[in-house]
């Protein structure tokens, strides 16, 4: 049995920032923070797609955090074009990366449309910085949906990045995101007949999900 959600608040760059936790049934093998699609479009940490994404990595055994950006529900300030953004979750992750609970666990990092591009600035930066501060833990996974390279500079991602696309996509089209990801080598799921928001797709979107996870785990047990 899963536990239920934990709502709360934490300290974030400018203000409050909203948080939802849940652990799976089981201690839970790492931490993973999800971002929720664009504020002023009506995302929120409430969005089904964010919901799948909780879902999947909570059956895979991860703690999965989803929050509000700021000027989002309860979390304060407004909105700041992506680059506050990408703090809030920064700010997020280190809170949760100071549970005792978590420490030397791997970490997560996923989002849908523009948390999708969030993530990505957020892990760019993590990798970044590990690079002459080797103590910064870089996370091991990165999951995008739909990552929003249509209306922002999405930074290049690791080549193990999980990224899924729907096949009908209408708001960041399916070409957009092949021209991203074309220069990287980097692998594309396609969702055929599906559009942005995975309309009668969530089910198969979190199955997707899930086994990239659950093959992931396999792979590390080998090594």
């Amino acid at each position: 049995m899963l536990g239920r959600p934990s709502s709360s608040t934490i300290d974030g760059p400018a203000g409050l920032i909203e948080v939802v936790l849940e652990d799976p049934a089981t201690p839970p093998r790492g931490l993973a923070v999800i971002a929720h699609p664009h504020p002023l479009m009506g995302g929120t940490m409430d969005n089904k797609v964010v919901h799948t994404l909780v879902r999947a990595f909570v059956l895979a055994g991860w703690r999965a955090v989803r929050f509000n950006f700021r000027g989002v529900g309860q979390s304060e300030s407004s909105w700041d074009e992506g680059r506050g953004e990408a703090m809030d979750m920064m700010a997020v992750l280190g809170h949760h990366q100071a549970d005792p609970a978590m420490r030397g666990l791997p970490v997560a990092l996923a989002g849908f449309s523009f948390g999708g591009y969030v993530a990505a600035q957020v892990y760019a930066r993590l990798a970044q910085t590990a690079a002459n501060q080797p103590a910064v833990q870089v996370p091991s996974q990165l999951v995008l949906i739909s990552p929003a390279v249509s209306r922002f500079e999405v930074p290049q991602v690791p080549p193990h990045t999980l990224v899924v696309e729907g096949e009908q996509d209408d708001v960041v089209p399916l070409d957009s995101i092949l021209d991203w990801a074309r220069p990287q080598a980097l692998p594309v799921t396609v969702v055929p007949g599906t559009g942005h928001f995975y309309h009668g797709q969530l089910a198969r979107l979190r199955e997707i999900v899930l086994r990239h996870l659950q093959a992931d785990q396999v792979a590390s047990a080998r090594q």
